[in-house]
């Protein structure tokens, strides 16, 4: 047998039969575990003869002065969309300015992600938690109610946090006003390319984008992607191969936005005239076409930063209240206008 000194968690996770993070609950007392998993741990740690390294203990209960955000989706997408990016440098600048650090892991589902999620609280490898993009029911939330320890910022809609401190946009009124304006314009069949169903906030547009139109006298279509350039290609094919086709379309990042444009161009079409674009998400991109993608703004930077004296807070053990983000504004530019009064003879 190994001797004491060198008896690891992963030793006892594998004499055990179970995951590491599942022996670094019982090991460390905390919740995450059954009671008899536990006790089936702590029976075979002993029989090793495992200690714990007092350096090490200690370094897992001190401050780590690290931020902690696990990011699901596409690599394609996240190199791409300007959201993460301008999120990112709200977030570094003020946690520079407050001495932390953000570690940050890119992954691909959602499996990977919790797992990276019970790691990090069972080895107490950061101060706190900001979590993104989520899903109605998602087992990230009910996660973290589950270790009321780890303080934890959601940026999403209240009504899916189930009581974690979050800070949220106004998407509803977002939704609203990019169809009034649309409206005002004359359009009466409009379009949309959504982000993946799954989450809360595509949810939300969703029915008030519906609701909204319909109030209108308006005809809305929908159609979900994965938020890459590939797909807004694919659902702007789709959505431009009826004879009933959509007079404007809106695109729920500026990626695709951008695409959207181009099958547009390329199918012969004249932006605004006979296609009118919309991009969600205003950046850099949709100021660099030709026509420029008219878009709603928010400043997502200022997300960022708004978010590190919520999280700083709930580190120090103080209480915090549910924010908004900055509200949205439309930005007016060339590539939407009134139909084209043939293409809106429906």
């Amino acid at each position: 047998m190994a001797s004491k000194s060198k008896v690891t968690i992963s030793d006892v996770a594998q004499a055990a039969g179970v995951s590491n993070s599942a022996v670094s609950y019982a090991l460390n007392d905390k919740p995450g575990v059954s009671e008899s998993t536990r006790e089936k741990v702590l029976k075979v740690a002993e029989s090793m003869g495992w200690k714990p390294n007092s350096a090490a203990k200690a370094l897992s209960d001190a401050s780590t002065r690290t931020i902690g955000m696990v990011i699901v989706t596409d690599s394609r997408v996240f190199a791409v969309e300007s959201y993460f990016m301008e999120l990112l440098a709200g977030l570094g600048e003020e946690l520079e300015y407050n001495d932390y650090s953000l570690l940050i892991r890119v992954v691909n589902n959602p499996d990977s992600a919790m797992r990276i999620h019970r790691n990090w609280i069972a080895a107490g490898s950061v101060d706190a938690m900001i979590v993104l993009n989520v899903e109605i029911g998602d087992s990230r939330i009910e996660l973290y109610k589950q270790h009321p320890e780890v303080p934890v910022l959601a940026i999403a809609d209240p009504s899916v946090t189930k009581g974690l401190p979050a800070i949220t946009s106004d998407d509803t009124y977002g939704s609203r006003l990019i169809v009034d304006y649309l409206h005002e314009l004359g359009h009466k069949h409009i379009a949309r390319v959504a982000g993946p169903e799954r989450y809360a906030h595509t949810f939300i547009r969703d029915r008030a984008f519906m609701a909204e139109a319909s109030a209108m006298g308006m005809r809305c279509d929908s159609l979900h992607s994965d938020y890459s350039p590939e797909q807004g290609r694919d659902c702007t094919n789709r959505l431009l191969a009826f004879a009933d086709r959509p007079t404007a379309i809106i695109y729920d990042n500026d990626v695709m936005a951008v695409e959207g444009l181009h099958v547009a161009q390329e199918q012969g079409l004249i932006v605004p005239d006979d296609l009118s674009i919309v991009s969600w998400d205003d950046s850099f991109a949709c100021t660099a076409t030709t026509p420029s993608i008219t878009a709603l703004w928010r400043d997502i930077p200022r997300l960022g930063s708004k978010a590190v004296p919520m999280l700083l807070k709930m580190i120090n053990g103080e209480p915090v209240e549910n924010i908004m983000e900055s509200p949205y504004e439309m930005r007016q530019r060339g590539s939407t206008g009134a139909p084209n009064a043939v293409s809106d003879d429906e």
